[in-house]
């Protein structure tokens, strides 16, 4: 049975007015949410908001069931730009909002990481540390086409997303499913930390600290770098698996 330490925390940042960011960590339920809300007159808190819950309520609803559990996050997630995309479509105020959403899940033996958008989720396993979920915007899939001339975009293509909950009626999700080990450490974050602070940063501070302390601190160093955007994370750490 994997026994997971959880802990997470959003914060304003130091050039925002409103924190568009949203987060859900349920140790009994094994479901961990980061979600990055975009949209003019707070719509971002509104997208972000309904995809928590969205994933939140309908995963609950089936946990007892058994099977399936990579598609029933999967579904989650389509369920939830349904639900983005149709408030986008009929209320004035959140026309053109949007989301991204980073999803950890455990399962007996496994985790199962699932992501739409830029906010990463990294692997930390054996003193180093690896992205598990895709980046969705211009200037990674530019990288991914064409290395060399990447290096010569601007770094606005890293802010423009391919791929983003409400968009559009329907949304690709990308998924994973790995085995888990003992003190594997997962790290969710909106992209106001990875913006701000390097992976080999991030790796650093949760090899040291618990993961209370070291979201306290991985918000510190982001802010302490210009904190332009909001900054959210989630640290699990494997205790058993």
């Amino acid at each position: 049975m994997i026994i997971i330490e959880s802990a997470g925390i959003t914060d304003i940042g130091r050039k925002r007015t409103n924190n568009e960011d949203c987060l859900f960590l349920d140790d009994d339920q094994r479901l961990y949410v980061v979600a990055d809300g975009m949209g003019g007159h707070q719509a971002g808190e509104v997208a972000s908001k309904l995809v928590v819950e969205t994933i939140q309520n309908y995963m609950r609803r089936f946990r007892e069931e058994e099977g399936g559990k990579a598609d029933r996050l999967l579904s989650s997630i389509h369920l939830a730009n349904q639900a983005v995309f149709h408030a986008s479509c009929n209320k004035n105020s959140c026309r053109g909002m949007g989301s991204t959403v980073s999803a950890v899940y455990f399962t007996d033996n496994t985790l199962i990481a699932a992501n739409v958008g830029d906010s990463p989720i990294y692997l930390v396993r054996d003193k180093s540390i690896k992205l598990l979920s895709v980046t969705h915007n211009l200037l990674a899939e530019q990288t991914a086409i064409d290395p060399e001339g990447a290096k010569y975009l601007s770094g606005m293509f890293k802010h423009i997303l391919t791929r983003a909950i409400g968009i559009k009626k329907t949304v690709k999700p990308d998924i994973c499913e790995i085995q888990c080990l003992k003190d594997d450490i997962l790290v969710i974050s909106s992209d106001g930390l990875n913006n701000k602070v390097s992976p080999e940063e991030i790796l650093n501070v949760v090899n040291k600290e618990s993961p209370d302390k070291a979201c306290k601190t991985l918000v510190d160093l982001a802010n302490k770098y210009g904190g332009d955007d909001n900054i959210t994370v989630i640290i699990l750490k494997v205790k058993n698996s």
